[in-house]
């Protein structure tokens, strides 16, 4: 199928197809006349590296789930311990923006919105530099 078509199947556009291929993240077949040809197994892996992208998993880190997932003498050890750890990361980053909420939320709240110059927010924003 051509690269419209997997790209559809897979829920991707065609521009994020090239990148996997140029990144060597995915090498379909090419036909005589030099067009891609993307076989099922192909639109398999493109479903594959959406879903790891979905979740936030970086280039890299797909990479190696691909890998992962084409060893079938793999240990289940080794996928588990690259998701723990990104999950890890999503666990700092969501602590992170509660952090920022919290104190954005309190500035906001100090706030009056009014006519006056004298601002919280932005004496705690110079607070913070």
């Amino acid at each position: 199928m051509n690269i419209g078509d997997a790209g559809q199947a897979a829920g991707l556009p065609a521009k994020t197809i090239r990148y996997y291929e140029d990144i060597g993240l995915i090498t379909p077949a090419r036909d005589a006349n030099g067009y891609r040809d993307f076989s099922d197994a192909d639109v398999h892996r493109l479903r594959f590296l959406a879903r790891a992208r979905a979740l936030g998993f970086a280039i890299e880190d797909c990479r190696k789930l691909l890998a992962l997932w084409a060893d079938t003498g793999r240990a289940s050890a080794d996928v588990r311990a690259l998701a723990s750890e990104h999950l890890l990361q999503i666990e700092t980053k969501i602590s992170d923006l509660q952090q920022m909420h919290a104190t954005l939320s309190h500035l906001v709240t100090a706030c009056a919105g009014d006519d006056r110059p004298d601002c919280p927010i932005l004496q705690g924003l110079e607070k913070r530099l």
